[in-house]
């Protein structure tokens, strides 16, 4: 590179950051936006049960669970007919906000402390946050991508990737069974108290 093209791409350097930074903004708000919903239905339900019913539409607004889906099950994807895509779909959404509104107890307050949110690739923003829940402090990392707006695809929490967890959950039924075996082992799942 020779000097003229080194100053150049110095002089741009600060234009080329800002749409990334932008970007982040925009990721970040939503999540905040996203967690003070989740948390305002929290506070106004008595029952786990109830949480997760009320949580439902809120979560599915600011997740992507077709995304999520579709990465947990992993190549095997494209092998699901489109009726068994959508019946994964609606099955690993019922698991994800099933499981994760169990570890709350409405009513039960908590606090997210919100990190310099990264924006590893274009179109993806990582934003770190802590989670104080119970006396207790959890890293978490919310994945978004710009889907129709910004949408979460994953979560990490004390660097466990739950995309990941299920994927090694699912790959093994799919390799038994196929796309049947993994929309059972949904069901067996869901339908666990």
């Amino acid at each position: 590179m020779n000097r003229r093209s080194f100053f150049a791409l110095i002089a741009l350097t600060p234009f080329l950051a800002g749409p990334v930074h932008a970007s982040t903004a925009e990721a970040q708000q939503r999540l905040k936006t996203a967690v003070n919903e989740v948390l305002a239905v929290s506070n106004s339900v008595s029952s786990r049960s109830a949480l997760a019913e009320k949580a439902r539409p809120v979560l599915q607004k600011h997740i992507s669970f077709e995304t999520m889906t579709r990465r947990a099950v992993g190549v095997g994807w494209r092998q699901f007919s489109g009726d068994q895509q959508k019946k994964a779909v609606q099955l690993f959404t019922t698991l994800v906000i099933r499981t994760y509104s169990g570890k709350f107890t409405p009513g039960e307050s908590a606090t997210v402390n919100f990190k310099t949110a990264l924006a590893p690739a274009a179109g993806r923003v990582d934003v770190p946050t802590d989670l104080i829940y119970k006396g207790s402090r959890y890293n978490v990392t919310y994945r978004m991508e710009q889907e129709s707006g910004w949408r979460i695809v994953d979560v990490v929490i004390e660097g466990v990737s739950m995309v990941a967890n299920y994927r090694a959950q699912l790959d093994a039924s799919f390799k038994k069974g196929g796309a049947t075996a993994v929309i059972s082992s949904l069901e067996q799942s869901v339908s666990r108290p």
